[in-house]
This record gives C-alpha cells, structure tokens and sequence, in this order.
C-alpha cells in the first residue's frame, strides 16, 4: 500500500505499438487509435479524443458571490451553467491571457487578482482534455466594447450565484456542468482556508494539453 506522501498523480507512458489518426474533423477534436503494449507485454487498442485543452475560471465578486453562464451544450441536449471557458487553441497564448480573455468576452468583466484554482483531467478515459482553472477576484465589468459574439455564445445569460448555494445545487444535482462542479466546491474549500492554498496564477503546468500551436505543444 502506498504512503500517504505517495498519493499523486504519476506521469506515466506506456509503449504505443502503433497509432493513427482515425478521424481528423478540423475543429475541435481527433480522434486517435493506439495500440498499446502494457507492462506485461500484453497489448489493447484504445481510442483517444486528441483535445487542445481550455481554461475556466471562477469569478467570485465581494458578495461572495460566482459568476455563471447558461450555455447550450448539444452533445447532451441541455442548457448548462458554467463558468466563464474557452479553448486554448490559439498558437502560443498563455493559459492565464486566454482565461482574462475569455472572461472579458463571455462576461464582459476583468479582474485585477488570479490564482490557480485546479488542475484537472476531464475525461482521461477517453480524452487527453487538460484543464485548468483559475479563482478570479477583484472583479469589475469590462472598460473595453463587448465581444461580438457567435453560435451558441451569442445567447448566453449571466448570473451572480451565492457560492454556498451554488455548492448546495451542485450537491442537489442541479447543475451538471464538471467545471461547475469541480470549480464551485473547490471554492468552497479554498475559501474555508483563506484562500491560502491556491497557487500564484503563473504556476507550471505541466499536464497542458500539447496541442498544435498551444504553448505546450513541442517545438
């Protein structure tokens, strides 16, 4: 059994037999198949969604209150409450100025104080999706015109949302959203300690997502 100081997550990368890109959509995703050779010598196909990777964050004002964003998700056929998010897809930006960017353009707001929040894996069964987010305070709407928006973001509401009873709804079932879930009880924890354990906004992350053009990817 391992020590307690052990429990973290190991990078680890098995032996890849083969692989090949079954499905290239230019968008968003691909979709990779690998053949995987295990420890053992035994082998298994896997497919793997090749993701870029987002930022979320979470603004929370002087009230004590979150900033949600009801967006329409068509893979599951619902409007989700969200935190301010958006892709790192464009080449070479750093992770914290796509996150002040997609908070200017998703809620029209800046903020003058960043933190690392998390840093998660949202579907690593199936996808190399790497995502972090950010706790943003001192919040303030925008000075700058408002993004025009396109698609699905071009009817997005907005609330401010008690942080208590956001963490109740997630509890309750309510609210679906994993960087809701994620983001809004690790709040709640991070606020329980004063914030006093979150990292500065420019912490190393190592698991970003090395996506073509991302600040990640190989050179």
């Amino acid at each position: 059994m391992p020590d307690h100081d052990a429990i973290a997550d190991l990078p680890t990368s098995y032996q890849v037999h083969a692989s090949s890109t079954v499905l290239h959509t230019g968008r968003v995703i691909d979709v990779r198949t690998d053949v995987v050779v295990f420890p053992d010598g035994s082998r298994a196909t896997r497919d793997v969604v090749v993701h870029p990777g987002a930022v979320g964050i979470l603004a929370l004002d002087d009230a004590g209150r979150v900033l949600l964003i009801r967006q329409y998700r068509h893979a599951v056929r619902q409007q989700l409450w969200e935190p301010p998010a958006g892709l790192l897809d464009e080449p070479g930006e750093d992770p914290l100025d796509a996150a002040k960017r997609e908070l200017f353009e998703e809620a029209h707001c800046e903020a003058a104080r960043w933190d690392v929040l998390l840093d998660v894996f949202t579907t690593p069964g199936m996808a190399d999706e790497a995502v972090r987010l950010y706790l943003a305070r001192d919040v303030r709407p925008a000075e700058a015109p408002r993004h025009d928006a396109v698609d699905e973001e071009r009817d997005m509401p907005i609330a401010w949302v008690d942080l208590d009873d956001a963490a109740d709804r997630v509890l309750r079932g309510d609210l679906h959203n994993p960087l809701t879930a994620m983001g809004v009880l690790a709040l709640v924890h991070a606020r329980r300690n004063d914030f006093t354990t979150l990292r500065p906004a420019d912490a190393p992350w190592p698991q970003m997502s090395p996506w073509p053009g991302s600040r990640a990817a190989p050179a």
